[in-house]
């Protein structure tokens, strides 16, 4: 599937971010012609820098909510394929800014869009949203792609507005010319390299160095946790197959099997378990805003379209974690680690 992508000329926004430096490092690897629009990375440290991809590809700084500088690069560069990962994505951030989250997350969806309408050259547009975008009603089944989509918290609804903004254009703009639409949905991701904030592995690997406990606020909030190369792979994938025939275009989750979604307390467990040097978490129960208790995906859909089933189960998947990590702070050599765990997963 990778070598579909030699010599394409793709566009990725939110390049800069943790899933957006893997996916650059997997399509330059692939001899893709990448070009990233994003903000300065979102942490220091930040993957983007450390995975050495910058140099082989057209980095451009912006932010996503300028329609007129959006505008000028799909002028400049005119891209076959455009991955729109650009986002808040931080769930007790968007309660603390919600301005600003539905701008980026919806506004920022209609710019890209828009973009994709204007540009002829656009073949195969993937709108990358979240598993939170369904009405949550707390039940143990996993949630379909014709479910009602809602939102509780501002992130949630704006990814939900995301979803729809897309819909729109499909029908109003998209379905008259050579062009596939399809969104993802994808469950939460853990991986090397994610640095950001009010994220549970983030808060255990920073935990680990210090030495300290590990602070667990909902030890019993269930996730459908899978590592970041498993959606990056989808997503690849129907960017790839939607190019060559739009009958694959559609909305699909990504998400992984019913036995990797577990409750916060036992993927902390796992870490634990992986990290080793006797560490370990409480529970501390802190007056957060509200988070969803129980959210899964069924991912049929997905599975029986391209054939798709998870390759890395959540115990591998922290194992990939702790593995990256560990690099990390040894001083070694990451992007070798992450071509390493690349070829791993596409069995290359």
């Amino acid at each position: 599937m990778l070598e579909f992508y030699k010599g394409k000329k793709v566009l990725v926004t939110g390049h800069t971010g943790f899933k957006g430096s893997w996916l650059c490092r997997i399509l330059i690897n692939a001899g893709a012609d990448v070009t990233g629009y994003a903000l300065e990375a979102p942490t220091n440290p930040n993957l983007f820098e450390l995975c050495d991809v910058e140099k082989r590809m057209h980095s451009v700084i912006g932010d996503i909510r300028d329609l007129a500088h959006l505008q000028k690069v799909f002028d400049e560069v005119q891209p076959e394929i455009v991955f729109h990962l650009a986002a808040q994505p931080i769930v007790r951030d968007s309660y603390k800014n919600p301005v600003y989250t539905y701008e980026t997350n919806v506004m920022g969806t209609v710019n890209i869009c828009e973009c994709v309408r204007l540009h002829s050259c656009v073949k195969s547009f993937l709108n990358v949203t979240t598993d939170k975008v369904y009405e949550n009603k707390e039940w143990e089944w996993g949630y379909r792609e014709n479910e009602p989509l809602d939102g509780f918290d501002p992130y949630s609804n704006s990814k939900s507005c995301s979803e729809l903004v897309t819909h729109s254009y499909i029908n109003s703009f998209f379905t008259e010319r050579n062009l596939a639409v399809s969104t993802a949905r994808a469950g939460n991701v853990i991986g090397g390299g994610d640095f950001a904030n009010d994220r549970i592995v983030p808060d255990c690997i920073r935990a680990a160095e210090g030495k300290c406990d590990i602070i667990v606020r909902n030890p019993h909030s269930t996730r459908p946790y899978q590592h970041v190369l498993e959606p990056l792979a989808m997503y690849l994938t129907i960017a790839a197959k939607q190019y060559e025939n739009s009958s694959y275009a559609g909305f699909y989750n990504v998400g992984p099997d019913d036995c990797d979604c577990v409750t916060t307390g036992q993927l902390v467990d796992l870490f634990c378990e992986k990290w080793g040097e006797g560490i370990k978490w409480v529970n501390q129960k802190t007056n957060g805003p509200h988070e969803a208790a129980f959210l899964k995906l069924d991912c049929s859909k997905v599975k029986k379209v391209f054939g798709w089933s998870p390759r890395w189960h959540v115990e591998e998947a922290i194992e990939k974690t702790v593995e990256w990590s560990k690099i990390y702070f040894a001083g070694g050599d990451i992007p070798a680690c992450m071509d390493e765990q690349i070829k791993e997963f596409f069995r290359l």
